[in-house]
């Protein structure tokens, strides 16, 4: 008899993938990231990931006109995701990445607020414990548990304005579970992912057009290929999918993993070993993942 998860820890493991396979985009990605414009890349990253589950949603017989009842949904869903993407390329512009990553650790905080006022989910004194935990490690991480480069941290045009995205990718979760509708989790993304790639074809137009498409080494479209299959049309799935099962704080404090997948995938790629202090930051992490799997 095969092992059957309860809903909950089906949206914990998909949740689980989810912050695996987001954490290899940022490895591969900081390997071609001088290569091509990043609004170019994740305009063809959002077309082919649509593509993909546009096939899927067709096969199963999942898009018909009635799957697309209430498209206003799909066109502030993908507003909020591309919102997101674009304003953290305008904020790297000028603000450090260990910056923006700090600044990342505020989305699950900010989404079990949102869950609060947006579809009425309750977040326990245990939940609000683990949320500290897990951006306590995920900061320890991102800075290496240099506790002199934290003190440094100052926010600036570019953090603001990433603040801002960040906000916006907040907001994601909890809409998501609010104007589902019942609609099958493949068609959701499909819709989704659609319309996300429209807007940021628009906005990354002059980019695509100036790219010598033909003169990318190959590890450029290795990497577009894992980023649009794995952490766009897969990402994407396992997002909607926990977001169907889970309250929006548990579903966003997944992302506080990333940082600790990021130094695996480094480990694998490169040998790259961490020093020993910012395991204590992974073992924080790790901490705040049990205290969120309790029932």
């Amino acid at each position: 008899m095969g092992l059957k998860l309860s809903a909950q820890m089906q949206g914990h493991a998909a949740m689980l993938l989810f912050s695996f396979v987001v954490a290899g985009s940022f490895s591969l990605g900081g390997s071609v990231a001088n290569d091509i414009a990043p609004t170019a890349f994740n305009a063809i990253r959002f077309w082919i990931a649509a593509i993909i589950l546009g096939a899927i949603a067709i096969y199963q017989g999942n898009a018909g006109r009635e799957h697309f009842a209430k498209p206003w949904r799909y066109l502030g869903l993908g507003s909020m995701y591309v919102a997101y993407f674009v304003l953290m390329f305008v904020g790297l512009k000028t603000a450090p990445p260990v910056n923006a990553s700090a600044v990342f650790t505020l989305t699950p905080i900010l989404a079990a607020i949102f869950g609060i006022f947006i579809v009425q989910q309750v977040v326990s004194r245990r939940i609000a414990i683990a949320l500290a935990f897990g951006g306590a490690g995920a900061i320890w991480v991102i800075f290496r548990g240099d506790i002199d480069a934290l003190m440094a941290f100052q926010i600036g045009k570019g953090e603001a304005i990433y603040f801002i995205g960040v906000v916006s990718h907040a907001f994601y979760t909890p809409f998501a579970r609010r104007w589902n509708f019942g609609t099958p989790v493949i068609t959701y993304t499909f819709g989704t992912l659609l319309t996300s790639a429209v807007l940021i074809t628009i906005y990354a137009w002059n980019d695509l057009m100036a790219t010598d498409w033909a003169a990318l080494r190959p590890l450029v479209w290795v990497t577009l290929i894992y980023i649009a299959v794995f952490a766009t049309s897969l990402s994407s799935l396992l997002l909607l999918f926990a977001a169907m099962r889970l309250p929006s704080s548990k579903v966003m404090a997944y992302t506080y993993l990333v940082p600790s997948w990021v130094i695996v995938w480094e480990m694998v790629r490169h040998g790259y070993l961490p020093p020993v202090i910012v395991l204590a930051g992974v073992g924080l992490t790790l901490l705040a993942l049990l205290l969120l799997l309790r029932e």
